[in-house]
This record gives C-alpha cells, structure tokens and sequence, in this order.
C-alpha cells in the first residue's frame, strides 16, 4: 500500500543544484540519547464525533466486516503503523460508566456524553475495542474514570480484562464470548484532571490522593500493568505545580506522567507557528522531566517518563462539535516538528499518542463511500519506520530567525541509527518560509557509503489539502543522492518550508 502513496524517483545528486552550504550537522552514532520506543507512535481514540461510529466502526455498512469494523480504515490504520492505542477519552472517560460499554448490545443504555454534548449508544465498549486493537496489532491502554469514577470502577475494569480465575467480573467476560485474560498492560488513571473543562476536576492533592488509592487496588488485581498519571493540562495555570505534586505524590506508584498539547497557526505566519509551537513542546518536556529527576532516587524501582498522550494540530474546528480540522501541507511539517522534540529526548518521552486516529483531528478522513488521507498522514507513517533505533545528539549550525527576543534556526534536527542495519536517519525540518538551505552533513565515526536514501515533503502551496477522490497531491517524494564516500561529508540543500528524511548507509 506504501507504493500507492509514494511517487518513487531515482536521481542522482546532479539533479538537485546545491545551494553554498550554510548550515552544519555533525552527526557522532556513539552520542546516544535512547531508545526510540514503539510506543511513540500511539494514537488515540475517543468518543467523540465520528471517531468511533462512522470511523472505526460502522455497524450495516459495505465497506464493514461482520463484526461491524470498518475494512478500508483499518488497512489505513495498519499502514500507519499505530503501536498503542489510547480509549476511551479524553474528555468522555471523566463520565463514563465501563459497564455501559459491554453485554449484548440490543441490551446496553444509550447514556448523555456531557463531555462532548451528545448521546453515547454504547455499541462500542470494551470488548470491541480490544478485539480491534488485536486487529491492528496496537496494543490497548485504557484510560480510567478519573472524574466521576470510583475505585471499585477501575479495579473491577482491570478485572474483567486481565483476570483470569472465577470471579463475577471475569465470568461476564466469559459470557460476553471473551475467555482469555486480554491482559491489558497500560492504564491512565484519568484524564486532564486539573482542567475546570473536566467533570470531576480535583486539586492536584484531591487527584493524588484518589490516583494512589486507584493505582493500589489496581495493581492488587494485576501487578504486571503500567500506570499513566493524569499530567497538567490547563497551562494557563501554575502547570508545573500540578506536575511536581503528582510527581512527588505517585512516585512508586505511577509509570508515566502524561503532557498534552495542542497547537495552531492562527497568525498565519509558518515560521511562528513552528517555532513557537518547539519552544513550548521543549519547555513542557524539560520542565517535567527536571522535575522528575528532581525527586529520582538511586533506589527507585520503577521510574517514571513522560507519556505525552495527547498531541497535535487543532484550532481551525475548535468550534465544531465534532473536531473534523481540515489538515494541510504546513500542518505535515508540524508532525516532523513533534517527533523531532521526542526523538531529542528519548531518554524520557517514552509514549506518544496522536489525538486523534479517525475523522476527529485525525489524519484519516471517511464517509459512507470511502476515505481519503490527509497530508499529516505520511510523515506520521514514515517516522515510525524509526521505531527501535538509538536516537542521537547532533550538533547542528543554522541559519537563524528571532521570535519573541529568542534566537532559532531555521533548521529542527533529530538524528537516529539503526545499529542493526548501520543506517543513520537524519530527520530535517526548515522552518524557513523561503530560503533553501545548503548544509555541509559530516558524519564523525565509520564511513558513509556513496549514495544517500531520500525521503521528502515539499509543496509550494503552504494551505493544499486533500479530499475525497484528490489525496495524492500533497504526499512524499523518495529519491536517491549521490554521497561522497568516507569521513568528509557531503553538501545536501534542504528546500525551504520543507520536511526531509535522509538515510545514510554506513558501511
């Protein structure tokens, strides 16, 4: 399916004039940072919208299997390569009863969703999402009712997935055509707590208190799960206050502390939006994972990183119930300004989940007839072929731009190397609005090979998108660069507003 998006080029360096290099990146394999976990390229899927019915899952449909799962989204959702699937909110899970969601279906409540203003029929619940996530070969994690909810709510859920003797919650299983444990793994204990937008927001003390209590009986049911601390949300408050209280409060207890963020180009102004957006990702990331650092102990035996569970572009359907953002080009190159942040610090963000998967802020769009695949789509699949690698710290020398009195250059570097196949991915995003950049690429330990693998998003026209029918516009071209062999380097002119991937061989 990979081939139907890509247009394939093989050309060789004298296609590509190179503009005088006025950029430098030293690229040193034995400066590790860590390991790109798979789990950075979750996604998210939440009641909300047309996510669920009419995404996912769209029971009489043509286009579904018998079991009500939508064929053609879920061969997308595959070619994505979604590692880790977020659910059930969001939002939605600070109201939401788990018991609702399982049973025949004829027989579950139709509920008022409050978070999101409409009518939830349950047809969806537990066990349909678990089984999709088999599917796909994503694996679950579940966000508690950190609202609304109890802590007989959450234990008896991680019962009724993971147990396996009889007890009244795994015979409901049982009978509901489930005999073996699913054994669930990852679990969120709650969502946004601290923002005055959720149903059952606590102070951070109140949210400790009842995380602790949650975490403990749930891991009396099941002590193999990892546990998810609900991170600030609402930055317009003191944010790292709440995120050193739960650090402090649930350390031994919690996994991962969660971070979200959301950002958009409402100025209009490319190199401010993703130069400001970086600021603030890295200020959320460095401030959190001092925190955490702040309270590690030599003997902690179970250290906590940062899963940031909720990211993307989203402003333009703030508006709009049911969050259907209409992507473009300049939104693409958004994702590669994420994934550089968390490929930077690797040692820490060891989860990510795009929000969200289908139709809702989502990079795949459908309707009755079929889907189509925004231009977000194809950095966010490409990205994830560098799951496993070591990423690396490079040294970079840019051209530069000031934003509100701080200095950025113009070009957002993440580096990482597959040791298995000596493959260096150099990940270049150029914020630049018209210049092209040629950069002198030094590699400072083994030899490159004489050819170079390219992969690249450029579009003159920042606002194209796609639509049913015309979504092979705005997509990545591959092509194949000629390398000088050796220590030296070579000179590669990184086009501008553009998003680059290159592969070098080492021999």
């Amino acid at each position: 399916m990979r081939k139907t998006f890509l247009t394939l080029l093989a050309v060789s360096l004298s296609a590509y004039p190179q503009a005088p290099p006025t950029a430098r990146i030293k690229i040193d394999i034995d400066r590790t940072i860590g390991e790109v976990d798979s789990h950075l390229f979750g996604n998210f899927a939440e009641h909300l919208g047309r996510m669920i019915y009419g995404g996912i899952y769209e029971e009489g449909s043509p286009l579904s299997d018998k079991d009500g799962y939508r064929s053609d989204v879920m061969e997308a959702v595959k070619q994505l390569g979604v590692s880790l699937l977020r659910y059930p909110g969001g939002n939605f899970s600070s109201g939401y009863d788990w018991k609702d969601g399982i049973g025949p279906k004829d027989q579950r409540p139709v509920r008022m969703d409050l978070a999101w203003g409409s009518l939830e029929t349950n047809r969806f619940g537990t066990d349909e999402f678990l089984r999709y996530c088999e599917r796909i070969g994503a694996e679950p994690y579940i966000c508690i009712n950190g609202g609304l909810g109890t802590v007989d709510d959450a234990r008896h859920w991680v019962e009724y997935t993971n147990f396996d003797q009889h007890t009244y919650w795994v015979d409901q299983r049982r009978k509901n055509g489930r005999d073996a444990p699913y054994k669930v793994k990852y679990w969120g204990l709650g969502n946004e707590i601290d923002g005055p937008w959720q149903m059952g927001q606590k102070s951070a003390e109140d949210y400790v208190k009842f995380a602790n209590e949650a975490a403990k009986a749930m891991r009396w049911v099941d002590s193999s799960i990892k546990l998810v601390g609900s991170g600030s949300s609402n930055f317009g408050a003191d944010w790292a206050n709440w995120n050193r209280t739960v650090i402090n409060g649930l350390r031994g207890q919690i996994d991962y502390i969660a971070l979200h963020t959301y950002i958009g180009n409402p100025d209009n102004d490319l190199e401010k939006f993703l130069g400001q957006s970086s600021l603030n990702v890295e200020k959320y990331i460095q401030t959190t994972a001092g925190q955490i650092a702040e309270r590690a102990r030599p003997t902690d035996t179970r250290p906590i990183y940062i899963a940031y569970d909720e990211w993307n572009v989203w402003y333009r359907a703030q508006n709009d119930q049911h969050l259907e953002e209409k992507y473009n080009f300049e939104d693409a190159l958004a994702m590669g300004m994420f994934f550089n942040a968390f490929f930077r610090h690797a040692d820490v963000v060891k989860m990510a989940n795009l929000a969200q998967m289908v139709n809702v802020i989502a990079p795949i769009m459908t309707n009755k007839q079929g889907l189509f695949l925004q231009p977000t789509y194809f950095p966010i699949a490409e990205y994830g072929r560098q799951r496993g690698n070591l990423a690396l710290t490079s040294w970079v020398s840019s051209p530069t731009y000031v934003l509100n009195r701080q200095t950025l250059p113009y070009l957002d570097v993440s580096t990482t190397y597959n040791s298995r196949d000596r493959v260096i991915c150099l990940n270049v995003l150029n914020r630049s609005m018209s210049q092209d950049i040629g950069t002198r690429i030094e590699n400072q330990e083994g030899k490159l090979s004489s050819s170079a693998d390219v992969w690249q998003m450029n579009y003159p026209d920042l606002k194209a998108t796609h639509t049913f029918g015309d979504d092979k516009k705005v997509v990545p071209k591959t092509s194949t660069v000629a390398a000088s062999a050796g220590r030296d380097g070579f000179t590669y002119t990184f086009p501008a507003h553009s998003l680059t991937i290159l592969r070098l061989h080492m021999e």
